[in-house]
């Protein structure tokens, strides 16, 4: 079982490839959503960008394609790499004002193992939160989750469409808490920017305020079942995150919103 708590000082986070790699208030100091507040003011943890263990490039083809109610994100979650990352951004987690959560791309249990021991000795790192590609096993899932405990809580962050199903056996394997991934969806590429790309269909990440019921429903359910659950997906009000809290979240995670500067004044 991990030795360090897992607490947040505030209960807002961002989700995961919303904000880089390392907190940069300079970015983020004329948005909306910080006016006349500091980062740490607001947050009680930075989550980074994914991390896998080898270096990652973007998709041949990245696609944004909006529907009514959000968007579907498609990037291949480029990064660095593990190692390039923790040699790069280190010292800035380190010197940060927030506690840090590292996002690990963990589909090998046994890099997954690696790059969690090794973000045990680095200042300042609170959790990691580990992330899955989709169609994994649960096998590997609960592989993954096992071989990586060590001090560091781990937050296993599930998809929506299977959180109800997974959560509470990631928690009884050694889970600190279960947070909500964006759900996955496929969109006609339309308008299309090419001629032979007519017709072809996307898939990614689904992003934006439609989806607030079902990440409610899935908080309320995985609440009532004693699974420690950080919410997310769809939040794009203050009343939003409020309500998510009093549903049982022990934290809300923001994303798209966060690209807009600040919350919308509508539900």
């Amino acid at each position: 079982m991990p030795k360090r708590d897992l607490y947040f000082r505030t209960p807002i986070l961002n989700a995961a490839g919303m904000l880089g790699f390392a907190p940069d208030f300079r970015a983020w100091q004329n948005s909306e959503f910080f006016k006349n507040s500091e980062f740490s003011d607001i947050f009680g943890a930075f989550v980074t960008n994914p991390l896998s263990w080898r270096p990652r490039k973007p998709t041949t083809h990245p696609a944004v394609v909006e529907y009514p109610g959000g968007f579907l994100l498609h990037t291949g979650l480029p990064n660095p790499g593990f190692g390039a990352a923790v040699k790069k951004y280190a010292r800035k987690w380190a010197d940060s004002s927030l506690p840090i959560i590292v996002h690990v791309m963990a589909d090998r249990p046994e890099e997954t193992a690696r790059m969690v021991e090794s973000l045990e000795n680095l200042e300042n790192v609170m959790a990691a939160e580990l992330g899955f590609a989709p169609l994994l096993t649960d096998d590997i899932i609960l592989t993954s989750l096992e071989m990586a405990m060590g001090e560091l809580p781990l937050i296993v962050s599930l998809p929506m469409e299977d959180a109800v199903r997974l959560a509470q056996r990631v928690i009884e394997a050694g889970a600190a808490a279960v947070s909500l991934s964006a759900p996955r969806g496929s969109l006609s590429l339309t308008p299309t920017p090419s001629p032979e790309r007519r017709g072809e269909i996307i898939t990614g990440r689904l992003y934006g305020p439609s989806l607030f019921p079902q990440s409610l429903e899935t908080v309320r359910r995985l609440a009532g079942a004693g699974v420690p659950v950080i919410g997310g997906g769809g939040v794009y009000s203050r009343e939003q995150a409020e309500v998510m809290k009093e549903a049982g979240a022990m934290a809300v995670q923001l994303d798209a919103v966060l690209w807009r500067g600040g919350y919308s004044s509508t539900e």
